[in-house]
């Protein structure tokens, strides 16, 4: 087996009893990524950066000076969170050659814990998509049918994990856009509660959903990286000054008496057959080693998506103001007889930003236009605030929530992306979770009959990731057992 194949926890245990060394995790990673640049999931690869801090970690194990928590281990880095001295693209064009001048917070833990970046993974066009189709770069191909998506907008993050062309990842999620990759490339992948982990250094989509988190082998994993990017952050004032705990300790402690609710309005008509299937399943295996099911309700999703197209592209559209072809990032050529100020704005963001983005930036700038503000913009935030309440009545009675990750298996490149209104669905069972800023985890629950996989979401109250964390790990082990 090669070292890449391995999972971080596993991989620090021989990396402690001195059998392997860092460098050779990362020449099998590279040579991975090497091997498969079909899947492209990367936009650029930090080599001479990583095999440095690769004999940093070889030396610190060898004179037993370890400090870090993931030391030696290679990360992955969603391609719009900054990383200082290296382009941070967010998949666009208008950031092809935009090189961050300093690093995002969650950036200078990993580097604190002696984590090594190996490369910036692919994207989706600022973050705004459920395919990584509308890269500038390309798509990124599923490892598992490289004629099928792997979701998006972390789908370069999730493809790597899932390919073994790393060991761990983060990417961003402001829709969905960890879990449904995670969920559609068979790996784990986690949205914290909103404000759990730094913004700071994370390119904005829309600043009051988006939130990075980690995309890994396994549940074990994902906790290791919470435990490392967690925090209150000063450069950051939407971050909880919150006391983190040990998301490890305990994770093993099992799932007897957990209360489990199913929300009926995730069973939807259109849901894949397999998938309500194989969710159904998994409620069996976690009934019959103690979990306590019922039914429950959450009259607002029916609203999520609807409500989720003004507020995200309300932000965006305020967000992405600033790529004006003045300050930095890309420029279009311009005739100095004829062409103005207005005309370089006008060229240079016709040019430089894909169709889905000019889409959400069109649909957020009308939102909150003069005269339809309050019918759109402040009517979706009121609507918000009552999807917020049914889950904090939910939370009530229940630990978790569970749910179908994706209400179907990846689709074929191509065949979405001129239907928007299709895509946009693609999200419909995790955005709810960004709009009410609560905690959710996705893991592989099998495959289809065609080998695609299938991800089950567990969602939790605010802050509680570490109970979230310690049911998802028992499910996952159920699940295993159950050869799902």
């Amino acid at each position: 087996m090669k070292l890449n194949e391995l999972k971080a926890w596993e991989l620090l245990e021989l990396l402690k009893k001195r059998e392997i060394s860092s460098k050779e995790i990362l020449d099998d990673v590279y040579e991975r990524i090497e091997n498969r640049q079909n899947i492209n999931a990367y936009i650029s690869l930090l080599k001479g950066y990583a095999y440095k801090r690769a004999a940093k970690a070889d030396e610190a194990y060898a004179n037993g000076e370890v400090k870090g928590k993931i030391t030696g281990i290679p990360i992955a880095i969603k391609d719009n969170i900054t990383v200082k001295g290296y382009t941070t693209t967010c998949g666009s064009r208008i950031l092809e050659n935009y090189v961050a001048p300093y690093d995002a917070t969650v950036i200078k833990k990993i580097e604190k814990e002696n984590g090594i970046m190996i490369g910036k993974a692919n994207m989706d066009e600022f973050a705004m998509g459920s395919s990584t189709e509308t890269s500038y770069f390309g798509p990124t191909l599923n490892p598992h049918n490289p004629e099928c998506i792997p979701g998006g907008s972390s789908g370069g993050s999730a493809a790597a994990v899932a390919d073994n062309q790393t060991i761990l990842a983060l990417g961003s999620d402001t829709g969905g856009s960890i879990r449904q990759p995670a969920a559609l490339c068979g790996v784990v992948g986690m949205k914290p509660t909103y404000g759990l982990v730094s913004r700071y250094g994370l390119v904005a989509f829309a600043s009051s959903l988006d939130q990075i988190g980690p995309i890994t082998k396994d549940v074990k994993d994902a906790a290791l990286l919470l435990n490392i990017i967690a925090g209150a952050d000063a450069n950051d004032s939407t971050s909880v000054n919150f006391n983190v705990p040990d998301y490890l300790d305990g994770i093993d402690e099992g799932i007897n008496g957990v209360k489990i609710g199913i929300p009926k309005e995730y069973f939807i008509d259109g849901m894949d057959e397999e998938i309500k299937d194989r969710i159904n399943k998994v409620i069996e295996l976690l009934k019959q080693e103690g979990a306590v099911f019922d039914d429950t309700s959450l009259p607002h999703t029916e609203y999520a998506v609807a409500d989720y197209y003004i507020l995200a592209p309300s932000e965006a559209s305020s967000n992405l103001s600033r790529y004006d072809g003045v300050k930095y990032g890309f420029r279009a050529d311009l005739d100095k007889n004829n062409d103005d100020l207005i005309s370089m704005y006008f060229k240079t963001r016709a040019e430089g930003f894909g169709d889905e983005v000019k889409r959400r930036i069109l649909l957020g700038t009308y939102a909150l236009s003069s005269g339809y503000y309050d019918a759109y913009y402040l009517k979706a935030q009121k609507v918000r605030t009552l999807m917020k309440q049914d889950f904090e009545k939910a939370f009530e009675k229940f630990d978790v929530l569970i749910t179908a990750t994706s209400p179907t298996p990846a689709f074929k490149i191509g065949e979405k992306i001129n239907n928007p209104l299709q895509m946009y669905l693609s999200d419909i069972f995790t955005i709810s979770v960004n709009l009410a800023g609560i905690p959710a985890i996705s893991i592989p629950a099998g495959k289809t009959k065609s080998g695609l996989p299938i991800g089950v979401q567990f969602m939790a109250k605010h802050f509680n990731e570490k109970q979230l964390l310690r049911i998802a790990y028992a499910a996952e082990q159920i699940i295993l057992k159950g050869d799902l």
